[in-house]
């Protein structure tokens, strides 16, 4: 099977459609790490074309909570805060309610890969460094965990007890070999609103044929997704913010 992994698409139908595009062949069923709204201007758009995807797997993350209601987003700062209340106003019923309904990481995909939102052992938590990956390794079912949340992506494996730490290449894709004496931890990044300096849409390709993971940027229309988060009212810097990568 090869899959199709996307995470963090934040409302951004712009990048996830430049995703979509340049994938297309390359996979037979997706997974979705969760947050598919927040932060951009399509959040209706987005979930429809997620849901037209028929996803082996999508699960919940903190902005989808709080726009669907299951969470009452205290813990934002004010911009996020703001944008997950348009949001909530913005998301037909139908939506709101698949939201609601979206299931609480960490799921298992098959007997190598399980997927989570933030961490194996809480699905709001940040994993960030090497303290955090322990915990999240030392807790996940499977040999392969995917993450989100972070908007970075980030490859974390133990071999033979040593624990390593990579961030993904500047080009277009960085490989990544699933070896069975080895334990991972991998973020494929943010499809719709990276913070790692790179504009570009981040996602990835996952054989488990072959056992390779590939970690894929791709440009797309920027421009065009900031003025539909103006055109949207939303703040300015949720639009400023996606040309930066930050």
């Amino acid at each position: 099977m090869r899959y199709l992994i996307l995470s963090d698409v934040y409302a951004n139908i712009d990048a996830l459609d430049a995703v979509l595009a340049e994938a297309e062949g390359g996979w037979d069923r997706a997974i979705v790490l969760g947050d598919l709204v927040g932060y951009g201007a399509e959040p209706n758009a987005v979930i429809d074309r997620v849901r037209a995807l028929d996803p082996v797997a999508v699960i919940r993350g903190n902005h989808d909570k709080a726009a669907c209601g299951l969470d009452d987003g205290t813990q934002f700062n004010h911009i996020a805060r703001l944008a997950a209340t348009w949001t909530a106003q913005q998301l037909t019923p139908a939506n709101r309610a698949y939201l609601r309904e979206l299931a609480v990481g960490p799921v298992p995909i098959d007997d190598v890969t399980e997927i989570c939102h933030g961490a194996p052992f809480d699905e709001d938590y940040y994993i960030f460094d090497g303290n955090d990956a322990v915990r999240g390794l030392e807790t996940a079912s499977r040999r392969l965990c995917l993450f989100g949340h972070t908007h970075l992506p980030v490859m974390f494996w133990v071999k033979e007890n040593v624990l390593e730490g990579a961030a993904p290449g500047a080009g277009h894709q960085t490989v990544v070999t699933i070896e069975d004496d080895v334990r991972y931890l991998i973020n494929p990044g943010s499809v719709g609103q990276p913070r790692d300096g790179d504009a570009r849409a981040a996602y990835a390709l996952l054989d488990d044929t072959s056992r390779e993971l590939r970690l894929l940027r791709i440009a797309y229309a920027v421009e065009k997704a900031q003025r539909r988060i103006l055109g949207a009212g939303l703040p300015a810097s949720l639009a400023n913010r996606l040309a930066l990568g930050r």
